[in-house]
């Protein structure tokens, strides 16, 4: 979803057209188009639901509508988007003079003439060309490079539907799920998260407020948003504690867990917490209600023993009826593995659907399939990360850190989709930091590469900035893996939206990673 302002004027105008939706395949965009369609339903609003996983599906998707789409800013509205001419050249102005008119009747000297001023024409028009060219890098890199900009678009969408009196409480937890994708996968600081929940935390006690007296509040129908102090550890409400500890980032990469050392402190911190192995090895929910009571307090204790003093956070968690229940952190890993699912039998369109159709409560068997598939990629990512760790494949080439998964690697094909990569490529950098004696190789941002396609000979590569405790954590790797590209010649695709992910022909990856070093050095 590309969100640049999005006005209650402009919502307004749109009820008396046909909508089309693009949307992007990221869990705050679905989050955002959910909280729309439910706006387009209440006000009777047609419109066209457009899935994009990239700038080539985006573009042919625009060409294919464009006759339907018109633009809806006006001119006088300070938006700092960039100028249309700044951005978007049309052809006609580049063409050249290719196809002269003969001069068979003119004087030599007025060919002369003629001729160099159609040769010093050329000369000013290619130079403006270039300034255009450059002046267009600089504004699309200060404009999309750095980190992620502004709010969630889901957040975006909620606050819309409560300027018009029209959110309701599903709406509310999409936005909560929207902002919780941006702080699962890094693309906001921990102060905004924590700014952002102090905002949705205020909305939840308005609606919790304004349903209590409701006659559905009690019934096998309810649905009831909860802020709460939870613990840092993934889906372990729907998991065994144990599998939970061992496939969370944050725990595993303290205890390092892929050395025995790290094993038998796992050990240990249980035996601290108190926690004998049979409970912790069993299902979340078959665990005595003894033991759960105080489970939260006792492991955070523990914690900050071991050194970890962020094993609480600040999350919201959703009831449906008495039986279901669900952190926000939970939605977003199943609506992500739902969205990236490797089955060959699933389009991307396929798994687009899945993954949005999860986020509605009539659909609770879909969210959890996409738990499950949410396991298995957890389970997938800390069992490549100790294999990395333990074979020594994390190498520095000088200003940076470069890891790449083989052909044949297990699990491999959940890593060629590049939000699996990103988040791998994430958690393996802060498991590398934790492991390594190497202070200079700490302070090193990470390129991985993995498979793509064996038949084209592809990878794709994504690029993570270093993993420091500064909240400014900009990534520089959309421009760098541009310029190694053209230098020399490689054959890349800078398809997806986030810039710091392409994909290269394997042929090219040594020269690629060459050029990238002598940029960065």
């Amino acid at each position: 979803m590309f969100v640049l302002d999005f006005r209650k004027e402009f919502y307004e105008v749109l009820q008396s057209q046909r909508v089309l939706l693009f949307v992007a395949s990221d869990v705050d965009a679905l989050c955002a188009c959910k909280i729309l369609q439910a706006l387009f339903q209440c006000d009777h609003v047609q419109y066209t639901l457009v899935p994009v996983s990239g700038w080539q599906e985006l573009e042919t998707a625009f060409l294919e509508h464009k006759e339907q789409i018109k633009m809806l800013i006006k001119q006088d509205d300070d938006l700092e988007v960039p100028a249309y001419d700044d951005i978007f050249r049309d052809e006609e102005e580049d063409k050249e003079h290719s196809g002269n008119e003969s001069d068979e009747g003119s004087e030599p000297s007025e060919k002369r003439t003629r001729l160099e001023e159609e040769i010093a024409e050329r000369t000013l028009k290619r130079r403006k060309r270039r300034e255009w060219e450059a002046r267009r890098r600089d504004i699309l890199f200060d404009y999309e490079q750095y980190e992620y900009h502004g709010t969630s678009s889901a957040m975006v969408m909620f606050d819309l539907a409560w300027m018009m009196s029209k959110d309701l409480s599903d709406m509310l937890w999409w936005a909560i799920v929207g902002l919780t994708d941006q702080w699962v996968q890094d693309k906001i600081t921990q102060m905004k998260y924590v700014t952002d929940v102090g905002i949705l935390q205020r909305h939840v006690s308005r609606h919790n407020h304004r349903h209590e007296d409701e006659e559905h509040a009690l019934s096998v129908d309810c649905m009831r948003i909860s802020f709460e102090y939870d613990l840092c550890l993934a889906l372990y409400q729907h998991w065994s504690l144990h599998d939970s500890l061992c496939n969370t980032c944050y725990t595993a990469a303290r205890f390092k867990l892929w050395s025995l050392h790290g094993q038998k402190r796992l050990q240990e911190f249980l035996a601290d917490v108190g926690l004998p192995l049979k409970q912790v090895k069993q299902k979340f929910q078959s665990m005595d209600v003894s033991l759960k009571e105080n489970l939260r307090e006792m492991i955070e204790e523990s914690a900050n023993k071991f050194g970890m003093k962020d094993m609480r956070i600040q999350t919201f968690s959703i009831h449906f009826g008495f039986k279901h229940k669900f952190l926000a952190s939970d939605v977003v890993f199943a609506t992500m593995s739902l969205m990236e699912s490797p089955e060959k039998d699933g389009s991307g369109t396929d798994n687009f659907i899945q993954a949005l159709d999860s986020l509605s409560r009539g659909n609770l068997d879909k969210l959890y399939r996409g738990l499950e598939l949410a396991k298995q990629q957890l389970r997938a990512t800390q069992q490549t990360i100790a294999s990395c760790l333990c074979t020594n494949l994390i190498i520095s080439q000088g200003p940076f850190l470069y890891c790449s998964l083989m052909e044949g690697t297990p699990d491999v094909v959940l890593f060629s989709r590049p939000a699996a990569l990103s988040l791998l490529s994430k958690h393996l950098l802060k498991s590398f930091v934790c492991s390594t004696k190497n202070r200079r190789c700490k302070l090193l941002p990470l390129v991985m590469a993995a498979p793509l396609s064996a038949e084209q000979g592809t990878v794709t590569m994504v690029g993570i900035p270093p993993e420091t405790d500064s909240s400014d954590r900009k990534n520089f790797f959309g421009r760098a893996f541009e310029k190694a590209a053209e230098g020399t010649n490689s054959r890349t695709l800078h398809n997806h939206f986030d810039l710091s992910v392409i994909e290269l022909k394997a042929e090219d990856r040594s020269k690629f990673l060459d050029a990238l070093v002598s940029l960065l050095s």
